[in-house]
């Protein structure tokens, strides 16, 4: 980018891995075989070295669901058409969509925000207006998506909510989506990023067919082929072409939620990953903070083509895998109880002393 002052700051505290053998101890001194719990016993683990605690507790979940246009959206590149993005936004706030009744038995606080929705809402209730651009972004098979500023303020507008959730009490954000076309998006965010083949980050989205998929690969290559000086994958400057690239191919909502992903990490709460979009803007997150990836536990492994190779790439272990596709932050609040699981065992079982229980021999 040709300035750094547009974009906001973060200062990420490394995990503090020194309660590691206190956790651990912990765990195995429940009355069970050492392990017997699976990846419960490694989620507590991890809970508890974000928290600083022997007894980590979920207070106050959130999921944010970031909203948002596309302008390649028209071209072709998804099998709905683009109005489905602000209908479904209408469905949210009328508590219809799978979101509301997964974050509902999760007892998750669901908060939808309109990064760029080419709809105008006017002031509604349980609708956050973090409009930056109000017909969605610009078409990138024609030059960036966004400018430099668009980016920063969509950024910025993520890192205010997730400071505003961790001064609520917040300590587990989940995140979710919604774009007609924002798994092309995702799609060209990842291969940038990560240098892997552009056809094999390339799927159905919301249900193309053969002949659908062909053509959104066809107008992906395209994208690529003109920005010639797009930034190599693994360069010196990772943060800084991170953002280059999210600038000319990302939507509103995936830097919003880039942007949040790395105040809540400031504010070391748990971070619960999504799906394939979701996970497009930890990429980038993670270019530009490394230690981002520390506070972050992966929900569930999407159907959707690209993102086994993201968590691969990012050497993730989603907690789920029931071949979701759908977005919205749905993956991320089907795990919540796993971690309220993992909290409740380090809470409430018992010790082999306290139970009077032998030990292994």
């Amino acid at each position: 980018m040709h300035s750094q002052t547009a974009f906001p700051r973060f200062t990420l505290p490394a995990l503090d891995r020194t309660m590691t053998g206190a956790l651990q101890h912990k765990i195995d001194q429940k009355t069970k075989p050492r392990g017997a719990l699976g990846r419960l016993e490694s989620l507590a683990l991890h809970l508890g070295l974000i928290q600083r605690s022997l007894s980590p507790q979920i207070f106050n979940p959130h999921v944010l669901v970031c909203a948002g246009d596309h302008g390649a959206a028209r071209a072709g590149v998804s099998a709905f058409p683009q109005e489905v993005t602000w209908q479904m936004v209408e469905n949210f706030l009328a508590g219809g969509a799978a979101i509301n009744a997964l974050a509902k038995q999760a007892k998750m606080r669901l908060v939808v925000a309109d990064a760029g929705v080419a709809h105008d809402f006017g002031p509604r209730d349980g609708l956050v207006d973090a409009k930056v651009g109000a017909g969605g972004t610009a078409n990138y098979l024609e030059g960036a998506a966004m400018s430099e500023a668009q980016c920063a303020a969509a950024m910025r507008h993520g890192a205010r909510l997730a400071r505003e959730f961790a001064a609520a009490g917040c300590n587990v954000l989940g995140f979710g989506e919604m774009g007609i076309g924002n798994t092309a998006s995702a799609s060209l965010l990842t291969h940038c990023i990560t240098g892997l083949p552009l056809a094999d980050c390339v799927g159905r989205g919301t249900g193309l067919d053969d002949a659908g998929l062909e053509r959104k690969r066809a107008l992906l290559a395209q994208a690529l082929s003109i920005w010639p000086e797009r930034p190599a994958a693994g360069g010196a400057q990772a943060g800084q072409d991170a953002l280059r690239v999210l600038a000319r191919f990302g939507g509103f909502e995936i830097a919003m939620l880039a942007g949040a992903m790395l105040a809540a990490a400031e504010a070391r709460m748990t971070l619960l990953i999504d799906g394939f979009i979701v996970t497009s803007s930890l990429l980038v997150a993670a270019q530009l903070s490394p230690a981002v990836l520390d506070y972050c536990i992966y929900a569930h492994c999407s159907n959707e083509a690209g993102h086994r190779l993201q968590l691969d790439w990012l050497k993730g272990e989603p907690l789920l895998d029931l071949g979701l596709r759908l977005g919205e932050g749905t993956g991320a609040a089907l795990a919540l109880p796993l971690l309220n699981a993992a909290c409740a065992f380090m809470n409430e079982m018992a010790s082999f002393e306290s139970a009077g229980v032998s030990e292994e021999a």
